[in-house]
């Protein structure tokens, strides 16, 4: 065998630790108890200090545990499982609570019932910006778990669910390694090596195993494991590991015939082609020097991005547009951005058209197939001159792809069209059109512009980003309540009650004088929220707002539903989420 060829010094620690963690060959997700060993041979290798395991309970001796001696640092809980190793409790995130207002102890009073009810709820929403931003400072906040009507791991399965929605990977990758939980969220890990694997990106996605100083329980986060130890040049390494999994009983002859390849054990390389997994898939392209392969409609996502960080995919030069089919795999690769938007334009050029089709593009497409239809909208937008035809022209390709669900492929070069017509020359029946596609542009350009007649757009709005004293917010708040006290013409709307509410509950002194300039309603808070916050349910209350917000900005929120949130969040004096939501609504922006 070949391990008994590599046994020596160097790897004698490497096999103590791959023993005592074991390889389940019954069940992907279960590794075996560590624990449970006979009790002798725990006797013979620590005269003190030892622990006496029955079953799956660790009885504590009356001298100090096997723990003390590994560590010197006090274990205050043992936290037992039937089918996982006894582990510290840990609070498992990225933010200090005190950077955000919040509390160690924000989950603590929340019904895991109601919990995962809002959270069903939230995962069929697509958050806007604002409310993915919130949301990630409310799952990533170090603070206690949950523990009425929710255990830990449904928990952190919804931390996990969470960040690969969000799909922001650097945040992924700083929970995971900050915290050393590669095998408590080995699905969430797997999501980031994957992605980074997809686009070709080897030594992105073994970073996170250098990084790692957990041994890896995981079949497939093992697998990939052992491959990235090859690729970085540990052979021995990795075949001492792989010789140990074998006689635990692992087998999988497609992954070990192309290890087998990458060790030098072979010089035929095995050419089947395995879709089962990304890494499955790339070991046939790494150890093919011809590898070809033709996706489908219904390849994976993950093997489509690979083909094309890999330039696998095909040549547009070499596509023949008869194939209607080849042609609608790229516009569903470009919508998956798998392909340059530019390279299925161009694509669209080739296709030909008589002179009626192009002079009656509107009408010529309905007796099209929906990708030649595509291409003459196409055609004829870049002939096309008046700009009311081209906008409509712009407008019906727009839809085109909507109906196929393919709006992403027709999205940078949109911008591009409507850059180069003058805002001005828009006709009224195209300026929200031409407005929605443009708008993450054109908010970009926006300045804050503060108005001194008006009370949530003076000034005194920089008292939220820290600018006032307490004296000087104090004294200018009350001249300008003075003079909207004098102006009669002058209406309190729901912003400024919401500036002047947002004031008093920091402990600023507002003149009795002025309390008739407005009333608050009772049934303004939502029921729900207000117990809520009674009920000192932090979490539940930040997750609450989150989806009322849902997919609208801040900005789009009314002001009604504004002035909830505002008020929930002064309750609880989470200030610093307060004020950058309101930095964000009250002052005009141009």
């Amino acid at each position: 065998m070949k391990i008994l060829k590599l046994l020596n010094r160097k790897y004698l620690s490497i096999i103590f630790i791959i023993f005592l963690i074991g390889f389940n060959t019954h069940a992907e997700d279960k590794p075996i108890d560590i624990w449970n060993i006979d009790e002798k041979k725990i006797e013979e290798n620590a005269t003190k200090n030892t622990s006496i395991i029955e079953g799956n309970i660790i009885k504590q001796a009356e001298q100090s545990s096997i723990y003390e001696m590994q560590s010197q640092k006090k274990i205050d809980t043992i936290r037992v499982d039937s089918s996982v190793n006894s582990i510290e409790q840990k609070i498992i995130g990225l933010y200090d609570p005190e950077d955000y207002d919040l509390k160690i102890d924000m989950w603590s009073n929340s019904n895991g019932d109601q919990l995962k009810n809002i959270f069903s709820k939230l995962a069929k929403i697509n958050l806007s910006d604002d409310g993915s931003d919130l949301m990630n400072i409310t799952m990533l906040t170090n603070a206690y778990y949950p523990n009425i009507n929710i255990t830990e791991e449904e928990f952190l399965e919804i931390k996990s669910d969470w960040l690969v929605k969000n799909k922001n990977r650097d945040l992924i990758e700083e929970y995971l390694i900050k915290n050393q939980i590669l095998n408590l969220h080995p699905l969430l890990s797997r999501y980031l090596i994957d992605q980074h694997l997809s686009e070709s990106n080897v030594i992105k996605s073994c970073e996170i195993f250098s990084n790692n100083t957990e041994v890896v329980n995981d079949e497939y986060l093992s697998k990939f494991n052992l491959y990235c130890l090859i690729n970085d040049g540990k052979h021995e390494e990795a075949q001492l590991i792989l010789d140990l999994k074998k006689e635990l009983g692992f087998k999988d002859e497609y992954f070990e015939n192309k290890l087998n390849y990458l060790f030098g054990y072979t010089d035929k390389s095995d050419l089947t082609i395995s879709e089962n997994t990304i890494l499955d898939f790339h070991l046939a392209h790494r150890t093919n020097s011809k590898f070809v392969f033709e996706p489908n409609k219904n390849t994976n996502k993950l093997i489509w991005k690979y083909l094309s960080t890999s330039n696998l995919l095909y040549n547009i030069e070499e596509i023949d547009i008869a194939e209607i089919d080849k042609v609608s795999l790229i516009e569903k690769a470009t919508n998956e951005k798998n392909y340059p938007e530019e390279d299925l334009f161009l694509l669209y050029k080739k296709f030909q058209f008589n002179f009626n089709q192009l002079l009656n593009a509107p009408d010529a497409r309905k007796t099209l197939t929906n990708v030649e239809a595509r291409a003459l909208a196409y055609q004829r937008i870049l002939l096309e001159s008046d700009v009311n035809k081209k906008l409509e022209l712009i407008k019906i390709l727009k839809d085109l792809f909507i109906k196929d669900n393919y709006s992403n492929a027709f999205d940078s070069e949109l911008k591009k069209f409507l850059r180069n017509i003058d805002p001005e020359e828009v006709p009224s029946n195209f300026t929200s059109f031409y407005l929605n596609s443009l708008k993450d542009e054109m908010e970009m350009t926006k300045n804050i512009k503060f108005n001194k007649d008006i009370l949530h757009q003076s000034k005194l709005v920089n008292y939220f980003n820290g600018d006032f004293a307490k004296s000087k917010i104090e004294k200018d708040l009350n001249n300008f309540l003075k003079k909207i006290k004098k102006d009669k013409k002058y209406f309190l709307s729901k912003k400024d009650i919401i500036l002047i509410e947002s004031i008093k509950s920091d402990g600023i002194k507002i003149s009795k004088k002025y309390d008739n300039l407005y009333k608050i309603n009772d049934f303004e808070m939502p029921s729900d929220i207000q117990v809520m916050i009674n009920n000192n349910e932090i979490g539940s209350v930040l997750l609450r707002i989150i989806e009322v917000i849902g997919q609208d900005e801040l900005e789009l929120l009314d002001e009604d539903t504004l002035y909830f949130i505002v008020s929930a969040l002064n309750q609880l004096n989470i200030d610093y989420i307060r004020n950058k939501i309101l930095l964000k609504v009250l002052p005009l922006k141009v």
